[in-house]
C-alpha cells in the first residue's frame, strides 16, 4: 500500500516532494524522488514494501503494487506517460492535467487539490496511454460450474486458501474481525500459516460484533484486541476520518470511523492486516438480493462487485494507509472473482440463507454461530448506525438542511447525518463543482 504521485515533465522535484507530502500517511518507511528526462515520479513506501529504485529509475515507472494482482503504476512508455490500474481496483489513482497541460496523478485526490478541481479517478482494469483511457480488462461471461456441491465446495475452499496464502508477508500477521461470516473466514485460513497471529475488532459496548469477534479469537487462537467506542469517541477521530477517506457519502463514513479505528489499532502491532472486503458482493451477502428475481441476481452481484473500488475499496485502502499499514482483500484475488461468477446463484442463496455456498465451503473452519450468524452492516455491528445519525438529527435544523442539501454538482444529500459529514469534508477540500472521481453507495430500497 504505497503512495505514488508525479508530474509528466522534468524538474518538477519541488512540486512533486510537496504533492508527496500530502500522502506522506501512506509510507512511513521510506520516500524517493525519481527525476527523468519526461518526468518526475515520487513515491513513498511503508514497511512491508522495498521497492526496487534502481530498477524502476531505468524502466522509468513507480508503482504501488500490493504483490499480486492488485496495482496503480504510472511510467514513461515510449516517451508518453502512461497510469494503469488493477482490474478492480483495490490501488487507487487519480489524475488531472495542470495549467501547462501536464499530465499529474496520486494514489490520493489530496495530493492533486493544488493543481486544479477537475480531478479524474483512474478506472479500474484500464490504462491512459497517448491522452486516451483505455481497457485492458473486461469482464467475460463464464460458463457456469454445474458440478457435485461437494466439488464446487471444495474448490471454492482451495482458491480461498491460496488467495490467502499468497498475501501473506509478516509474521506475525493480523486481521481485522468483525465476527461475521467473511472476516472470520479470512483470520482461519491465515493462522495456520502465521506463528502468531493478531486479530482486531472496535464496537460500542455490548455490540455484537464484538461478542462475535472475541468467540472467533479464541477459536482460532489469536492473540485479540479490540477497542470499545462511544460517541464522543467517534466525534474525536470524525474529522480525520473524513480527510483521509475523501468522501462524505453517509454509509461509507459510518463505516469509515470503525475502520479507522481498528487500523489505528492494528497498526500497533502489525505492518499488514486481513479484511473480508469483498465476500458479500461476491456470494450474495446482503439481505435485499433476497427479494431479486433470480435472473436478475447475477447481474446484480456483477454490479456491485465491479462498484467497490471508489466505496468499499476506498474505505478499506484510506483507512489502512492513514495509520501506514497494508490492508490486504483475499476475496477479491481475480481467481476468486471468475470462480465466484461461475457458481449458480441458487447455491448463492439457498433456503433464504445468504452465501449459502461459501458458508458449506468452510463448515470445518467456523463455530457453529459465527458460520450460520446472520449478516449485518459493519456499522450495525458495531452499533454505529443509531448514535451518529441521532447527533445529526438533533444538532442540524430542518431549516438548514433544506438550504444546504442541495451541492453545487446538483447532488442531493440524503440525510442530516450526511450534511454533517459534507461540512466537514468542504472545510479540507473546498466546495467542489466536480465530484465525478467520488463514488457514493448505492440505497437499496
Amino acid at each position: 500500500m504505497a503512495g505514488i504521485t508525479g508530474i509528466f515533465a522534468p524538474g518538477k522535484k519541488k512540486e512533486v516532494e510537496k504533492m508527496l507530502n500530502k500522502i506522506s500517511h501512506r509510507g512511513l518507511k521510506g520516500k524517493a524522488i525519481l527525476e527523468l528526462k519526461e518526468a518526475t515520479l515520487g513515491v513513498v513506501w511503508p514497511a512491508l514494501y522495498e521497492p526496487s529504485l534502481a530498477r524502476w529509475k531505468k524502466e522509468k515507472m513507480v508503482k504501488d503494487d500490493r504483490g499480486t494482482d492488485h496495482f496503480a503504476l504510472a511510467r514513461v512508455r515510449e516517451k508518453e506517460p502512461e497510469l494503469k490500474r488493477d482490474y478492480i481496483g483495490v490501488a487507487p489513482l487519480y489524475y488531472i492535467f495542470n495549467e501547462k497541460g501536464d499530465l499529474c496523478f496520486s494514489s490520493e485526490v489530496k495530493g492533486l487539490l493544488s493543481y486544479g478541481r477537475k480531478i479524474k479517478e483512474m478506472p479500474p482494469g484500464s490504462f491512459f496511454y497517448k491522452e486516451k483511457v483505455n481497457p485492458y480488462f473486461r469482464w467475460k461471461k463464464l460458463p457456469l460450474f454445474r458440478g457435485e456441491l461437494k466439488i464446487v465446495a471444495q474448490k471454492l475452499r482451495d482458491k480461498l486458501s491460496k488467495a490467502v496464502k499468497k498475501r501473506i508477508k509478516s509474521n506475525p500477521a493480523g486481521s481485522l474481525l468483525s465476527g461475521g461470516l467473511d472476516s472470520s473466514v479470512v483470520a482461519s485460513l491465515a493462522r495456520p500459516r502465521v506463528q502468531k497471529m493478531y486479530t482486531f475488532s472496535v464496537g460500542v459496548e455490548d455490540a455484537p460484533d464484538l461478542y462475535y469477534a472475541r468467540e472467533m479469537a479464541k477459536f482460532i487462537g489469536s492473540e485479540h484486541r479490540e477497542i470499545v467506542v462511544d460517541l464522543e469517541g467517534m466525534l474525536e477521530v470524525l474529522p480525520k476520518v473524513i480527510y483521509h477517506l475523501e468522501s462524505f457519502d453517509a454509509p461509507l463514513v459510518r463505516s469509515s470511523i470503525i475502520n479507522y479505528m481498528v487500523a489505528n489499532l492494528a497498526s500497533d502491532y502489525v505492518p499488514e492486516v486481513f479484511s473480508g472486503e469483498g465476500g458479500d458482493e461476491l456470494f450474495a451477502g446482503y439481505d435485499y438480493l433476497k427479494s431479486l428475481n433470480k435472473d436478475r441476481l447475477p447481474q446484480e452481484l456483477r454490479d456491485i462487485t465491479f462498484s467497490l473500488h471508489n466505496t468499499a475499496l476506498q474505505r478499506v485502502d484510506r483507512c489502512a494507509s492513514a495509520h501506514g499499514i497494508v490492508a490486504q482483500v483475499p476475496f477479491l484475488d481475480q481467481e476468486i472473482v471468475d470462480y465466484a461468477f461461475q457458481i449458480p446463484v441458487d447455491l448463492k442463496i439457498k433456503n433464504g440463507v445468504e452465501k449459502w455456498i461459501l458458508r458449506k465451503a468452510v463448515e470445518d473452519l467456523l463455530p457453529e454461530e459465527i458460520l450460520w450468524r446472520e449478516k449485518s452492516k459493519f456499522w450495525q455491528g458495531a452499533g454505529v448506525e443509531e448514535l451518529l445519525y441521532q447527533y445529526a438529527e438533533e444538532n442540524i435544523t430542518d431549516e438548514d438542511f433544506g438550504k444546504e442539501r442541495v451541492l453545487p454538482n446538483g447532488w442531493v444529500l440524503r440525510s442530516k447525518e450526511e450534511l454533517m459529514y459534507y461540512r466537514i469534508f468542504r472545510d479540507f477540500f473546498g466546495e467542489l463543482q466536480d465530484l465525478s472521481w467520488m463514488g457514493r453507495t448505492k440505497v437499496k430500497e
